[in-house]
């Protein structure tokens, strides 16, 4: 299969090891780390995620509420306690989550077709740990798709080959732009426009709609201010 050579070019840069761009803006970006304020030590930070059709709001622990839907998949993530239950809101009834491990990142999945009940919990680690990286992490929420893959549009190289039904995977990549597909099965989504990442973002790529009618969204992910 021959590719134009702009495709060729993106899929070196996309899923090669090092890149300019990378190199020229990470200085800046650890500065930024370095000063920021820290989490208390054994924080833990935790999201809500709501693929379905209706936006409802939601909130954990001393978390603002915020609006999930079709607009915006997820919230930020809150941060609380590890090894200790923490409160979750949605839709103005509030319950006790399980506690998560202190250090860890977890995505609290609603149900598509009732967003107040929680169907899934899943830690969002196995991604990157490459700070000349940015990360993507790709959920297969549609209904009935029992494998979900996302490869660049215009029959470019696959970046996730396999992804089961609710569940994700991420990886590291060099922060360049490209154009990103989602398929299950036979079925593709129309392709999404994937931002200008900057070494250190962490940028989600939800999956929903159905197994014969996929949507690909994108949100970069962001924690709540230290001291929220």
């Amino acid at each position: 299969m021959n590719l134009p050579m702009k495709s060729l070019i993106a899929a070196a840069l996309l899923l090669s090891p090092c890149a300019s761009f990378a190199q020229q803006a990470a200085p800046e970006g650890r500065l930024a780390q370095l000063y920021a304020p820290r989490p208390p030590a054994g924080s833990a930070f935790v999201r809500v995620l709501n693929p379905g059709t209706s936006a409802v709001k939601a909130g954990i622990a001393n978390g603002a509420d915020q609006s999930v839907g079709p607009a915006a998949r997820a919230t930020r993530y809150a941060i609380v306690e590890g090894g200790k239950p923490f409160t979750v809101r949605v839709a103005g009834k509030a319950r006790t989550q399980a506690a998560v491990a202190a250090g860890s990142f977890t995505t609290l999945v609603l149900d598509a077709a009732t967003p107040s009940k929680p169907v899934a919990v899943l830690q969002d680690g196995g991604g990157t740990s490459d700070a000349l990286k940015a990360e993507i992490r790709f959920y297969n929420l549609a209904g009935a798709c029992a494998q979900g893959s996302l490869a660049m549009a215009d029959k470019g190289p696959v970046v996730f080959p396999a992804v089961a039904a609710g569940a994700s995977a991420a990886r590291g990549i060099n922060p360049v732009k490209a154009r990103l597909v989602a398929s299950c099965g036979a079925k593709a989504s129309t392709p999404l426009e994937l931002p200008a990442l900057q070494p250190g973002d962490h940028y989600s790529l939800f999956l929903t709609g159905t197994a014969s009618a996929p949507v690909l969204q994108g949100q970069l992910s962001g924690t709540d201010a230290v001291g929220r």
